[in-house]
């Protein structure tokens, strides 16, 4: 299987992530144009779904940490 040697290169690692950025800065702004047909008031607000999303995604982590502390095992669980 050929590799793809696009991304050794760090030029187009720089180019991918403004790429990235533009097309997010373009999501961010299209959320001011679009009409949102909301069932509750604060759905109505502006970015509402990202930061909504984003506190989500840090409860989860918050939530995967604690767990851990409960479910981890020793290095040596399956040894003995």
């Amino acid at each position: 299987m050929r590799e793809l040697k696009i991304f050794d290169n760090p030029a187009n690692i720089k180019r991918l992530l403004i790429a990235l950025f533009i097309f997010l800065a373009g999501l961010l702004g299209a959320d001011f144009l679009i009409h949102k047909h909301a069932h509750f008031p604060w759905e109505t607000a502006p970015e509402f779904y990202a930061a909504y999303g984003f506190l989500c995604y840090l409860l989860l982590i918050v939530l995967a940490k604690t767990l851990r502390i409960f479910i981890k095992r020793r290095e040596d669980y399956y040894d003995q």
